[in-house]
């Protein structure tokens, strides 16, 4: 009777609905899972962690100061540890160690340190202990001592001294927004004009127009931009030695007083001494930088914003150049093409294409786009910046092209799909009624086609956004000294190299020279590159959402 049941039971099918449910399930709390812990590793970094300061005893005996942050916590066995550590005592097998982000790299040698539990003495939390972020060396812990001005010192002591020092870093960063909108935006607008007057000029002369109008024209418009670039020059010598004339003095772990430009200064802060409003208000800051700022040190500091622009850039313009592509391709294999051998062989290398290796992709841009393309296209338009190639170099098109070959099958069989869903009986009656084929097609096939085409480019930019291999070979860099998009014209400088989010995760993961400092910003990069891709698919779900419901609605009308 109960193998009956249970017979029954497999025989209505209910097992496999929730076997399936089940794998749903997993499926998502696996992702939520990753996702979640992601984001824990990444967004805790930029969270004000307290400095700590204690005595360290050394293997051979010795004590000295320790002053960092206590970043994380691990229990290890002996043997990892040398077998000649007098501070671990006999018969212990698991040690609890700590890593101490110690800072002061320049005057310690060490940015990270494991320190074992035993060895360490009684831990206090100064409240005058500061964290100062550098322009470069990284962080910097000690005690404020005094603040100079031209090499005198203009305020002492802990209080005075740390309220002046704000106010100084304050008005540096100022002095720092002046002089980048100087150099990078006026004096690069400049030599931008006069590096396309001096290829224009290099043009006129192998033309053999040394003497026209046009060329006195360019050396008049060349000398009036000198001019003008002289005199910001002069405004910059002037900010520099502003900011160059203040220094302060800080006391160090060993002991040392050091002193340092107040230049180098990005923020500095008490942590110790800072409530949970301070906190927040220091969190949300550090947010706002990575996501808005130029990286420094080797990519480990800074912010991110130049990879999110070339990620995003780079994907809106594969995506406009996939779609058409991908949709005229389809159409012509459904709606034209005669059904037969040729035509399945096209399908069956269709969905073969998607299987290749996306690295295949690169050398094919590489030698393709990059070399064959824009090495014409530099004789043709650009022969007077040769040898210097402008599209016979890696860049945003070529990078973009690349990835639309890549994801162009994924966009034909959604859009083939879509097309064989289309009822016979609506070409029909269209036909029936007047319409030309081509009517039909654009009228009314297609139409009712627009959200499979939208399928199509949402797995195409989910593909196209995580993809690395291809674009070492065709555009992306590790550090891109201009956007791609500025207010020079041609305003977007498709042959212009750029940063990418999976790239900066691969370069800061596996090519920093301080893995430590960069583990927490690969974290935090990736949880960016993920929202990137969630975001852009929503957007594209939601238009493909209103058109399918557009178009079913107008059926059943």
């Amino acid at each position: 009777m109960i193998t009956k049941d249970i017979k029954a039971w497999f025989d209505s099918g209910t097992p496999y609905i929730w076997l399936n449910a089940g794998a749903v399930t997993v499926s998502v709390l696996m992702v939520l899972g990753l996702i979640f812990f992601i984001a824990y590793k990444g967004l805790s970094h930029f969270w004000p962690g307290d400095i700590a300061q204690f005595q360290l005893t050394e293997a051979d005996g010795s004590i000295i100061t320790i002053i960092g942050e206590m970043v994380e916590h691990e229990t290890v066995s002996r043997t990892r540890l040398p077998d000649f550590d007098s501070r671990i005592p006999p018969g212990e097998e698991l040690i609890n160690r700590t890593l101490i982000k110690m800072g002061n790299r320049d005057y310690l040698g060490l940015d990270f340190r494991w320190v074992m539990d035993l060895a360490v003495g009684d831990i206090d939390y100064p409240e005058e202990l500061m964290a100062v972020e550098r322009h470069e060396w990284g962080n910097l812990y000690g005690y404020l001592v005094a603040v100079k001005q031209n090499g005198e010192v203009i305020e002492s002591g802990s209080g005075a001294s740390w309220d002046l020092f704000q106010q100084q870093v304050q008005a540096n960063h100022e002095v720092h927004d002046q002089i980048k909108e100087i150099e990078k935006d006026i004096i690069g607008d400049i030599n931008y004009q006069m590096e396309r007057l001096r290829l224009r000029q290099r043009a006129l002369g192998r033309e053999g127009n040394n003497n026209s109008e046009e060329l006195q024209e360019i050396t008049i418009q060349q000398q009036s931009l000198e001019a003008e670039y002289e005199e910001y020059s002069s405004q910059l010598g002037v900010l520099y030695e502003e900011l160059n004339q203040y220094s302060f003095v800080t006391r160090i772990s060993d002991g040392r007083e050091v002193e340092l430009p107040l230049s180098q200064v990005v923020r500095a802060y008490r942590p110790n001494a800072m409530n949970l409003a301070q906190d927040l208000v220091h969190y949300m800051g550090k947010l706002w930088e990575f996501v808005s700022d130029e990286p420094r040190e080797a990519n480990t500091e800074g912010g991110i914003y130049p990879a999110i622009f070339g990620t995003v850039i780079m994907v809106l313009i594969m995506s406009i150049m996939v779609t058409p592509f991908g949709v005229v391709a389809a159409v012509y294999l459904h709606e034209y093409a005669k059904q037969g051998a040729l035509v399945r062989i096209i399908r069956i290398a269709v969905n073969n294409l998607a299987g290749v290796p996306s690295v295949v992709y690169g050398v094919f841009g590489l030698g393709f786009f990059v070399y064959f393309i824009g090495g014409n296209i530099d004789e043709l338009l650009f022969s007077e910046s040769l040898p210097s190639p402008t599209f016979g170099t890696p860049g945003l098109l070529w990078a973009s092209l690349t990835l639309a070959i890549l994801t162009v099958p994924v966009v034909i069989v959604s859009t083939e799909e879509g097309l064989s869903r289309v009822p016979r009986a609506i070409r029909e009656g269209s036909l029936a009624l007047g319409a030309t084929k081509a009517e039909t097609l654009f009228r009314t096939v297609l139409p009712m086609t627009a959200s499979a085409m939208m399928t199509g480019l949402i797995l195409a930019i989910a593909r196209a956004a995580g993809e690395v291999a291809p674009l070492m070979l065709v555009g992306v860099v590790k550090l891109a000294p201009s956007l791609p998009l500025d207010g020079n014209f041609p305003y977007v400088h498709f042959e212009r190299k750029f940063m990418h989010l999976g790239f900066h995760i691969y370069d800061v993961g596996f090519q920093s020279p301080n893995v430590e400092a960069a583990r927490p910003l690969v974290y935090a990069t990736a949880l960016l590159l993920v929202l990137i891709i969630i975001i852009l698919n929503l957007a594209a779900i939601q238009i493909r959402n209103k058109l399918r419901e557009k178009y079913r609605a107008s059926e059943q009308h």
